[in-house]
């Protein structure tokens, strides 16, 4: 009877989360969390799984009982929504690049297309033909060299956020872990 009093007062409640991530993203969030008083759930089969799309997700356990509880939670809200705003900005940088190089690419499709009529047509118009390939293959070929070069402008005019943002991220975690100790 006294080991199963001194064994109930040994009990530690949880609370679960699972979290369901980018695959390279995955340390950033076992680091990030390992400071709001989450740890990984040992118990489960898989602690880290892979599923198709390329996510991953992540099985958590926290003490109920942990002090500072709602300061804790607090500082994750805002850990979790900077890390939604810095993977917006990351997703920014090709959104661009790739509606041009697409409208681009349709473009020069539709100048082939009109090529091809040309060239079609009774009696052929070659000259409408040729006039009307150089653009079509251009839109074909262009798309490439722009998708890049507005990926690269994009990159340079979001690092500065995207550094501040970081930098916000390691400040809540550090406010996090201090509550911690």
């Amino acid at each position: 009877m006294n080991e199963m009093n001194r064994a109930g007062a040994d009990y530690i409640g949880y609370e679960y989360k699972e979290l369901v991530v980018e695959k390279k993203e995955v340390s950033f969030y076992l680091d990030g969390f390992e400071n709001f008083g989450w740890e990984i759930d040992e118990r489960q089969p898989e602690i880290v799984e892979s599923n198709k799309n390329g996510k991953t997700v992540i099985r958590l356990k926290r003490n109920r009982k942990i002090m500072n509880k709602a300061e804790l939670t607090r500082l994750q809200r805002n850990f979790e929504d900077c890390m939604r705003q810095m993977n917006s900005l990351e997703n920014s940088k090709t959104s661009l690049a790739t509606a041009a190089s697409l409208l681009l690419g349709i473009l020069g499709t539709a100048f082939i297309a009109g090529s091809t009529f040309a060239v079609t047509h009774e009696p052929p118009l070659i000259l409408l033909c040729i006039i009307l390939a150089i653009p079509g293959f251009m839109g074909w070929l262009a798309p490439i060299f722009i998708y890049k070069r507005l990926v690269l402008k994009k990159t340079n005019e979001l690092a500065p956020m995207i550094e501040q943002k970081q930098d916000e991220i390691y400040e809540i975690c550090e406010k996090g872990h201090k509550l911690l100790l």
